[in-house]
């Protein structure tokens, strides 16, 4: 399914934002297999940031002009808040960018494989706690869909995704959306909704 998937993204033409009014950053979209299946990571960040407090996100960040590509910060950025070394990831591609509405933000999604298990090392001024899931719960219907979601007495109307205690919404979601769109046109060529 990796190389798929990998040459999927690579032969799609990317919706890039083209704006620069906004900050550019990048993420890495984990993914992992554990038990011959699909795991999809991410962080939950720390009240200690300034932005987006306390949400599930992926990890990533700013680019600086240092990095080059958007694929150099996704894995910086991963590195220094979660610990995995940017030569323990498989970059498969990018996704299309998503604009971060309260922040201004250009976010490229960067796709990548992770081993696991991993000794992750959290940033404790970042990072709360990592959280997978199974991708197979992400597909599920009724886990994830458009719905109201009210944060610091805003209302925020959007795709969102439920596990258990955690939502997923904002731009986290978006991304997420869109690499499940991905999956399922390659699920759909393949005769199958799910892979081993």
């Amino acid at each position: 399914m990796q190389i798929q998937l990998k040459s999927r993204l690579r032969g799609r033409t990317r919706q890039a934002i083209e704006d620069n009014n906004l900050k550019q950053a990048a993420v890495l979209l984990p993914l992992f297999r554990m038990n011959g299946a699909y795991h999809v990571l991410f962080i939950k960040r720390s009240r200690k940031v300034e932005h987006h407090k306390g949400e599930i996100s992926f990890p990533g960040g700013i680019c600086e002009e240092s990095d080059g590509a958007f694929e150099r910060t996704a894995l910086r950025e991963t590195h220094e808040e979660i610990g995995i070394r940017p030569e323990d990831v498989r970059v498969l591609g990018l996704l299309d960018d998503i604009r971060t509405q309260s922040t201004r933000y250009r976010v490229t999604p960067v796709v990548g494989i992770i081993p696991y298990p991993y000794h992750f090392v959290l940033s404790s001024q970042e990072v709360e706690k990592i959280i997978t899931i199974p991708l197979a719960h992400l597909l599920e219907a009724g886990n994830g869909g458009e719905e109201e979601v009210i944060r610091e007495g805003k209302a925020y109307r959007g795709h969102v995704y439920h596990c258990g205690i955690y939502v997923i919404w904002g731009a986290t979601a978006r991304i997420l959306n869109n690499f499940i769109q991905l999956w399922d046109e390659l699920s759909r060529d393949r005769g199958s909704q799910s892979y081993p």
